[in-house]
């Protein structure tokens, strides 16, 4: 267990980029991951991280203790910063003081829609996106995929929204939708507040590739076009449509619950 206390420190000027700057995650493919929750749900489901990095203040909390142990157990590097150090490198308001450092996992070439997808074109508040890829996770949709435009996954606000679910999921970004909607091999249904078939009209006991839109345009009218299906979620009331992410978790589970019938 190293100790930092400088903040000239080289490492912890790395840390530094990492917390605030995208770019500086994209550049590095690594990302942080913020909280207990989300670094024991990485040692549960991909086991060591590069870098565990806790504030002196959390030492005596028992979970960040029991992590501690984990990780010094698979030999990963373990750094303890002043508590005023640390809180330049969080964003968690009232949190456990304890991050991840982790290389952003690169899936290989993306096998196209074979399978329950997700595609997700242009969305760009992160919450949203968090919010679908912890129900796609919990619904059981293993690819998402991701246009240009699109919120980047690994940012720290769609991590801590997603809750550990990237960490079961194939997420691939920066992707041309189009190509990938006119060589599928299943059905490709994407959401419309103004499409005339009805979610609980069809018949979702198959695979699908969901197509999810921004949040103001909504899907793009060449997708819509590309699309089987343009499929809206009835609801009453006087709003015009669901928020993106309620959206999601509507047709995840109707396709769950009919393949469980």
């Amino acid at each position: 267990m190293k100790h930092i206390t400088s903040r000239d420190n080289a490492f912890y000027k790395e840390l530094k980029q990492l917390a605030t700057s995208s770019q500086a995650r994209r550049k590095a493919g690594q990302s942080l991951l913020d909280g207990v929750h989300l670094c024991q749900s990485w040692l549960e489901l991909r086991g060591a991280p590069e870098h565990c990095v806790v504030s002196e203040g959390a030492l005596s909390n028992t979970e960040v203790a029991a992590i501690i142990k984990r990780c010094e157990a698979l030999h990963a590097h373990v750094s303890v910063l002043p508590d005023a150090l640390f809180g330049a490198i969080s964003q968690v308001e009232h949190g456990v003081h304890i991050v991840f450092v982790v290389a952003s996992p690169t899936p290989s070439k993306a096998p196209g829609l074979v399978e329950s997808s997700v595609l997700l074109d242009g969305v760009q508040d992160p919450g949203n996106v968090g919010s679908i890829l912890r129900s796609a996770a919990a619904s059981g949709i293993k690819q998402v995929y991701c246009s240009p435009g699109t919120a980047f996954c690994w940012s720290p606000k769609v991590l801590r929204a997603a809750m550990g679910a990237h960490f079961v999921l194939d997420i691939f970004e920066n992707i041309e939708l189009a190509p990938l909607v006119r060589a599928a091999q299943v059905p490709v249904l994407a959401t419309s507040g103004y499409a005339a078939e009805r979610l609980y009209a069809l018949d979702l006991r198959r695979p699908v590739a969901w197509v999810l839109g921004h949040e103001g345009q909504g899907v793009s009218s060449e997708l819509l076009e590309l699309a089987t299906h343009r499929v809206a979620v009835p609801h009453a009331g006087q709003v015009e449509s669901l928020n993106v992410a309620a959206c999601a978790a509507v047709c995840f589970f109707e396709q769950l619950r009919q393949i469980q019938a």
